[in-house]
């Protein structure tokens, strides 16, 4: 039998904060991200570290408010809750290895299709491992194309998102890549929830608690380490500014480092001066 699907039990609500979390989660990222490329290289994999957290957590807590709107008629819902922390593991891991590709490599070229690809791939396995983490009177269906497309958005998302870090611009540049980078994950989110049909097994409804009740508690985590994270961001003046106050250095090693070239003090200047004024200096047809 074939169940109703709502996705919107909370109206607007759920999808509002979805999109805003999409958009925390990847701002933060974002700037942890080009706060790596301003540093020296002993610095760089703990920002790094830190974007991919916070886009994975981001995304995460995106999906899984989302969720909390989604309900089946006549089939409570319960999720699974390794399963479901699992897939906050995913998405962490799998962000981060785009991140740090594109943090090594630069936001050009093979490396930013394989960062972006990588990324791509860690959102979509961690909404379809989520979605796996369900408990209900009933299986999970999926119409292959529409799964197709909302892969295909993970990832052209994570390409312009890592293409954005790498640009190192200011704030606002960033605040609008992550509007965008938003836009698009919970774009795939609800495509994914798009190409989903229930079947429902014969028998009795059964009582159960709310998706409200069980994904609240699973949500303070990640939540508070968003919160952790943009402290981090709004005391940190070069994150804010994404200009560096220095000229990074690259030490490579056999390579010799150039000496500052001297600078002539001020009473040599007035002495070069004085000579030039009384004819002291000869030219090549007077020697």
């Amino acid at each position: 039998m074939q169940g109703t699907v709502d996705g919107f039990s909370y109206g607007l609500v759920t999808p509002l904060v979805a999109y805003l979390m999409a958009c925390l989660g990847g701002a933060l990222g974002l700037r942890c991200t080009t706060r790596a490329l301003l540093v020296a290289q002993s610095w760089r994999p703990g920002w790094l570290a830190l974007g991919s957290a916070a886009i994975g957590s981001g995304i995460w807590t995106m999906h899984f408010i989302a969720m909390i709107g989604f309900t089946v008629d006549g089939a409570p819902i319960h999720y699974d809750k390794p399963m479901t922390y699992a897939s906050l593991g995913v998405a962490i891991v799998m962000v981060g290895v785009g991140i740090f590709i594109v943090g090594y490599r630069g936001a050009t070229g093979t490396a930013l299709f394989t960062g972006g690809t990588i990324t791509g791939l860690g959102i979509a396995s961690m909404h379809y491992l989520g979605m796996a983490g369900m408990r209900f009177s009933g299986t999970l269906q999926y119409n292959t194309f529409t799964v197709a497309t909302s892969v295909a958005i993970a990832m052209a998302a994570a390409t312009a998102a890592l293409w954005a870090a790498g640009q190192v611009r200011g704030l606002l540049w960033s605040v609008g890549a992550s509007l965008v980078m938003g836009l698009a994950v919970t774009g795939m989110h609800y495509t994914g929830m798009a190409a989903l049909s229930v079947h429902l097994h014969t028998g009795a409804p059964t009582a159960g608690d709310s998706p409200a009740a069980l994904l609240a508690p699973m949500l303070i985590g990640p939540l508070a380490f968003l919160c952790l994270a943009g402290v981090v961001v709004m005391f940190d003046p070069l994150m804010v500014m994404g200009k560096p106050d220095w000229t990074p250095a690259e030490h490579k090693p056999g390579v010799p480092a150039h000496p500052p070239a001297p600078h002539p003090s001020r009473r040599s200047r007035l002495r070069s001066r004085r000579k030039v004024t009384h004819g002291e200096f000869r030219t090549p047809q007077n020697r």
